[in-house]
């Protein structure tokens, strides 16, 4: 069985709506899953335009069980907000922050309502989405509230290369004074329950320290002995196999030669740019971005939610040259959840 994937075209001045094109031009994805685009008709259409897919065909629909999920059509979920002429691409904008943000929340309504099997997003743009009134910091937030979630993290995955953070849109400073022992111990029991819907049996969670060389037994802070050792300990009676902490220049390599299933990291930046940076290939002789890969799955919520690991790209809108390799990956994570979920139930 094909689960259907509910997929949000993202900030109509960004990339997403191209991406999303390019993604389902794709006939391996149908073979996957029944992706069903939730967004506007004409944005769409532009967009198969612009990435030289004028064979796709786009067929609205006001249902998901209306879908014919066919290779070269690409079933939508019209929700009738905005017209190429409401918007600039490349531009911020309070109609295409508040269109992007209806996306969302439909979508979530959608999977709440056991509708689609699961959402993938495209990205939004943060600055947008305030400028429309709606005031969150990002899907993750969004997925949230309307979904009544407390206890979440985010969740990085390149390939193999999984990580999961105690802290993300905060200060440096705050991130720190976030790193307590039952926020600590909360994320290693999400990130061992990720694995296991994922299908790993046996989840082995590297857990990453806050100071360099992991303070050096005091010297260099207190965070290990007192927060991060602690919960580690805590999750090993629970029977996790959860080891660490481990220095944060050596956890990341140490998972990607595969000691670790999934690393709990600290903060934001230190679980984004390992995964960015073996997921993001620049190429400079031709002057262009030839890998944009990685996910972005939230963890905790009742619903399925994967997402591109990067952003609008503004800079590309219009031009057909977005990769889409990441909403491909996103695609395929939501798939791989979705069938788990399935089975067990």
């Amino acid at each position: 069985m094909r689960n259907i994937i509910a997929i949000t075209m993202g900030d109509p001045a960004g990339v997403g709506p191209e991406i999303t094109v390019k993604a389902l031009r794709d006939p391996e994805v149908y073979e996957r899953c029944k992706p069903l685009v939730i967004g506007d008709r004409e944005i769409l259409e532009r967009a198969c335009r612009l990435v030289g897919g004028e064979e796709v065909k786009v067929r609205p629909v006001s249902d998901p069980a209306q879908g014919l999920y066919q290779a070269g059509t690409i079933d939508l979920l019209d929700m009738n907000l905005l017209t190429p002429q409401d918007f600039q691409l490349g531009k911020v904008s309070a109609q295409a922050g508040d269109a992007a943000f209806q996306y969302v929340k439909k979508a979530i309504e959608l999977a709440m309502e056991n509708k689609v099997d699961a959402t993938v997003t495209n990205p939004l743009n943060k600055e947008a989405l305030n400028l429309a009134g709606h005031h969150f910091s990002g899907h993750t937030e969004i997925y949230a509230h309307f979904t009544g979630t407390q206890h979440y993290t985010m969740m990085l995955a390149h390939k193999d290369l999984r990580v999961v953070h105690v802290s993300t849109h905060v200060s440096l400073r705050e991130a720190c004074d976030r790193v307590k022992k039952d926020r600590v111990l909360e994320v290693i029991r999400i990130a061992d329950k990720a694995c296991r819907d994922m299908g790993i049996p046996q989840p082995r969670v590297g857990v990453a320290g806050l100071n360099p060389h992991c303070g050096e037994g005091g010297l260099f802070g207190q965070e290990e002995l007192r927060e991060i050792a602690p919960a580690i300990e805590q999750a090993r009676q629970e029977g996790i196999n959860a080891q660490g902490p481990v220095p944060a220049d050596t956890v990341f390599s140490k998972a990607q030669g595969g000691w670790y299933d999934i690393v709990v990291a600290m903060y934001h930046d230190q679980g984004h740019i390992p995964l960015k940076v073996v997921g993001f290939v620049y190429d400079k002789a031709q002057g262009q971005w030839s890998a944009v890969e990685g996910v972005n799955i939230t963890l905790g919520l009742p619903i399925i939610r994967t997402s591109v690991d990067h952003g609008t790209a503004f800079d590309q809108a219009g031009t057909g040259k977005a990769n889409e390799l990441s909403l491909k990956n996103a695609i395929e994570y939501a798939v791989r959840f979705a069938a788990t979920r399935s089975a067990s139930r």
